[in-house]
């Protein structure tokens, strides 16, 4: 009996081994094949992606006396600004074709929040004209940034194009 039972823990065994070998062999397998290309040949990547706030709606506003009196104690701020940003909008021209035009909503149940761009655009490497045009107040038509460069781009090269106010508005990296 300790003969039988020995030799069925054997088989056990053996038979884990048996199938670790042929998960080993798998995930092997389909680490390899089929193969992923992030780009085609002589293709090169354009990213537009960034989040950002845009302008409040309207602007802050001093309160009375009389409506400081209305608000209970712990409401009594001299100053009422309204929470809501105005949507961002951002287009992209390559080549003098527009590629992109996008009004990003501000999230947020307030409409308070960051208004996110995020476009993938393949383009043929070589040399190519890029405009960026971002608009981020709710007054007027014009774009509040604007940037436009003509821009060398090599085989499987990503060009990201971002928004930093503080490095002046609309980067490349």
């Amino acid at each position: 009996m300790a003969e039988q039972r020995t030799s069925g823990r054997a088989l056990a065994w053996l038979g884990q081994g048996v199938l670790y070998a042929v998960f080993a062999l798998l995930i092997g397998v389909f680490s390899q094949w089929p193969p992923y290309r992030h780009l085609a040949p002589g293709q090169a990547l354009i990213k537009l992606s960034f989040s950002h706030h845009g302008q409040r709606v309207s602007a802050c506003r001093q309160l009375g006396a009389e409506e400081l009196a209305k608000l209970p104690p712990n409401m009594r701020a001299p100053m009422q600004c309204p929470r809501e940003r105005a949507p961002v909008v951002v287009e992209l021209d390559i080549d003098g074709r527009q590629v992109v035009h996008q009004v990003a909503a501000p999230s947020g149940l307030s409409k308070d929040g960051a208004s996110s761009v995020y476009h993938r655009v393949e383009v043929a490497a070589g040399e190519h004209r890029i405009a960026v045009r971002l608009k981020d107040s709710a007054a007027g038509n014009a774009f509040d940034y604007e940037r436009a460069a003509t821009v060398s781009l090599a085989p499987a090269h990503i060009l990201v194009i971002d928004f930093d106010a503080e490095k002046g508005g609309i980067v490349w990296q």
